[in-house]
């Protein structure tokens, strides 16, 4: 389960998002979130499943990759579904004693997952087609005006991009430690939930200890390199908007134009 994780890694290719500039998929990303939320038809879903499918294909990542990173969310949909089903009230579709299921709990509940699903997906492809060194510039020229009111866009955009590279190296570690402790005896999947919880002990300790040692690392590394943050700092590629960022930003301008249209019209 935790090797299926695909937020925060890169999957190297030659595709129009991955040729695209980090600065446009970032803030088409943030629209397309914010369009999900506008989203209230199960039509406006559908079309928001058929365009992130579409943008799926275009990104040359093999499908069953990317929507493996949807299994690590499958409990949280569930308990999402469960919560919005027995708690939302109307048009009875099941009673049964104190269990009370009604036709918009089902509808809520299904639209609630969608839109998890769709967020999830959203946000990965987001970092499969971009790695962490342009992840990095393209929030820093974003956040760039914040430089005016003394903020350190150079260190956020730093400490988000290795945070969000960090996801994966630590659960490659955690997989790793959990098997060790396995071998040793330690059982992870049979007992109540306190006792699943206690038996994770065992495995947070060092992976917390493992943390602070890559952190120290990686520190380290910075230091020996000369790193003193984004003060005068160049760089070798600089970003450029071209017919790709054209093409992508087209694409979601017809996207959001028909969300519109089909919500509020």
């Amino acid at each position: 389960m935790l090797k299926d994780i695909t937020l925060g890694q890169y999957y190297p290719g030659e595709s129009i998002l991955h040729k695209s500039d980090p600065r446009t998929k970032i803030i088409l990303v943030i629209a397309y979130m914010v369009v999900i939320f506008l989203v209230d038809t199960f039509t406006g879903y559908i079309i928001s499943i058929l365009f992130t499918l579409l943008s799926a294909v275009v990104s040359d990542i093999p499908l069953k990759y990317v929507f493996k990173g949807l299994k690590p969310i499958i409990f949280i949909a569930l308990f999402v579904m469960v919560l919005n089903i027995l708690t939302i009230k109307g048009t009875p579709l099941l009673e049964y004693g104190i269990i009370h299921i009604s036709y918009e709990g089902v509808e809520t509940a299904v639209k609630m997952i969608i839109r998890l699903m769709l967020l999830v997906l959203a946000a990965s492809l987001l970092t499969l087609t971009t790695t962490p060194i342009l992840l990095t510039d393209g929030i820093e020229k974003l956040m760039a005006p914040l430089r005016i009111i003394k903020v350190p866009v150079h260190e956020i955009a730093m400490m988000m991009t290795i945070a969000l590279r960090f996801i994966p190296t630590l659960l490659e570690e955690t997989e790793k430690i959990m098997k060790a402790q396995a071998s040793r005896g330690a059982d992870f999947d049979t007992g109540n939930l306190v006792q699943r919880a206690k038996s994770f002990v065992p495995v947070l300790i060092p992976l917390f200890l493992s943390a602070f040692r890559r952190a120290d690392e990686l520190a380290s590394a910075m230091e020996s390199r000369c790193y003193r943050g984004g003060e005068g700092r160049t760089r070798m590629k600089q970003l450029k908007l071209g017919r790709y960022d054209v093409v992508i930003s087209l694409a979601m301008v017809m996207y959001i134009s028909i969300i519109i249209i089909l919500e509020f019209f």
